[in-house]
């Protein structure tokens, strides 16, 4: 093992089908819960991250649900995928990426749900892609959801709150496990489980009333139907790993949360007591129930203490504890602090605000780059489940613009990321066995939480605007060499 990584450490890109396929209605595809969000155009940056303008309210559902063609829903047209895709993954081919974390849209398999039978143009899709990257000897990571659900299943059965999606998932996931089997080095079924928290219209499929837009916490009434919910996803994630493992023991099974690595504001221990907590409740509690097998204490005393009953089988306790993951993924891209005080500054983040860190620099939207951060939620997560981790999510955003000569400099991602590989490096020499990294957004595509195109991850840049102007032609940034260069020397060149 040199500079930390071990020989076989998986370099590699990741995308979701939302964000990056396009060809919404082609294929057989039904319209899913992504398709239906609206882009915000025309607002200043920092408006876009306010929930009135990212909630998903009654109003905005319904109108989506009466609109065709993709005018003002960028997950509609994505970064058009879905026709280049062999362009794309040659191009990752070309940059050495050892492996490609993709999503697969469960409406192109199963356009409302709950069919007796997949779309064959659908798995035929699907097949081709992953026969690229067999073609190119790309390892393969994929995730069964990527926060899109069929909108029947919310339309019929009310998404994620009705036991009933545990059985529609089954037959997707079998589906997806017996037909790319062979394709497929390690599956992950739920992407970060946790944003049913922070986004349940993504993790959960939850609509809610327009009179919630303007609140500070617009889930504060959802608490029940959230948790509910969650418990579906848990027992279908576990009944997930059984079929895998039925069909063929040596089938890798991963589960990610999204981590959010909180640091008490103060040394005051009220802030102590906080961070700690914050950490359980939004972050340890899925990988608890998913990785150790069964509901923490101190989540069974929160249910207690606000009044969450969560109706449960007689064997879903058993089933949990039996068909736990094999690993531990998780997506990182910046830390937070914790503190009671109500005045305290607060930024933009993953799924969540956050509170600011004085000591640490922010991105062009507001996220705290915290590379440290990586390194104590890697040692954190290793120290607590003994198990291999898997960096599914990592990459920053940023306003990158393409040159008259087609070129794109970047040198803020190279330092980003340069900073970030360090620090992974510095976890793998302080004894955490980490098998591998997907970039997030390796090609650029439709940001999730601020829907737009101008906030670039990619180390292959997109010609396309927020409104899908362009030409959508691919164009290789100055991170795109960087990041090929680290590859080769598995790590050891940064420079």
């Amino acid at each position: 093992m040199k500079n930390g990584f071990r020989e076989d450490f998986l370099w590699g890109g990741a995308t979701s089908a939302s964000q990056i396929e396009g060809g919404y209605s082609e294929g057989g595809k039904g319209l899913d819960t992504s398709d239906c969000r609206p882009g915000n155009f025309g607002i200043p940056r920092m408006d876009k991250i306010k929930w009135k303008n990212r909630l998903m309210t009654t109003s905005k559902y319904e109108r989506a649900l009466k609109t065709e063609g993709n005018d003002i829903y960028p997950f509609r047209w994505g970064s058009d995928h879905y026709h280049r895709y062999k362009e794309d993954i040659g191009l990752l081919a070309e940059m050495g990426i050892k492996i490609y974390r993709l999503s697969i849209s469960w409406a192109r398999i199963y356009p409302n749900g709950d069919e007796q039978t997949p779309n064959k143009d659908g798995l035929e899709f699907y097949k081709n892609i992953f026969e690229e990257c067999k073609k190119h000897g790309i390892k393969v990571y994929c995730t069964m959801l990527h926060y899109s659900i069929p909108v029947h299943l919310i339309e019929e059965y009310g998404g994620w709150q009705n036991r009933k999606m545990i059985d529609f998932f089954l037959k997707y996931a079998r589906t997806l496990l017996e037909e790319f089997k062979d394709y497929v080095d390690i599956w992950l079924p739920f992407n970060e489980i946790n944003a049913g928290m922070f986004h349940p219209y993504n993790g959960i499929g939850l609509v809610l009333d327009d009179k919630y837009a303007d609140m500070e916490d617009p889930f504060i009434d959802s608490r029940q139907k959230i948790y509910q919910a969650l418990h579906h996803q848990f027992i279908a994630n576990a009944l997930t790993i059984k079929i895998a493992k039925e069909i063929d023991p040596k089938i890798q099974m991963s589960c990610m949360i999204a981590w959010f690595c909180p640091y008490p504001a103060t040394c005051n221990p009220d802030d102590v007591l906080l961070a700690y907590q914050e950490q359980q409740y939004e972050c340890l509690f899925y990988t608890d129930v998913m990785s150790r097998g069964e509901y923490p204490r101190y989540m069974k005393s929160y249910f207690k203490k606000h009044n969450i009953k969560i109706e449960m089988l007689p064997e879903d306790e058993e089933i949990l504890k039996t068909y736990t993951s094999d690993m531990v993924s998780f997506s990182y891209y910046f830390s937070s602090v914790a503190t009671n005080d109500e005045n305290w500054e607060k930024t933009d983040g993953n799924l969540k605000r956050a509170k600011v860190n004085p000591y640490i620099e922010r991105s062009q939207w507001g996220w705290q780059k915290d590379p440290k951060g990586l390194r104590i939620t890697l040692n954190w997560l290793y120290d607590r489940y003994q198990k291999p981790l898997f960096i599914a999510e990592n990459g920053l955003g940023a306003a990158d613009e393409l040159e008259a000569d087609g070129s794109i400099h970047d040198p803020y991602r190279i330092e980003y990321l340069r900073n970030h590989f360090s620090a992974m490096r510095d976890a793998c020499e302080d004894g955490v066995d980490l098998l591998g990294y997907t970039m997030w957004g390796v090609i650029d595509l439709v940001s999730c939480g601020t829907i737009e195109m101008r906030k670039r991850y990619g180390t292959i840049y997109v010609d396309a605007d927020d409104e899908g102007n362009g030409t959508f032609n691919r164009y290789k940034k100055d991170s795109f060499y960087w990041y090929k260069k680290v590859i080769a020397s598995n790590g050891q060149d940064l420079e």
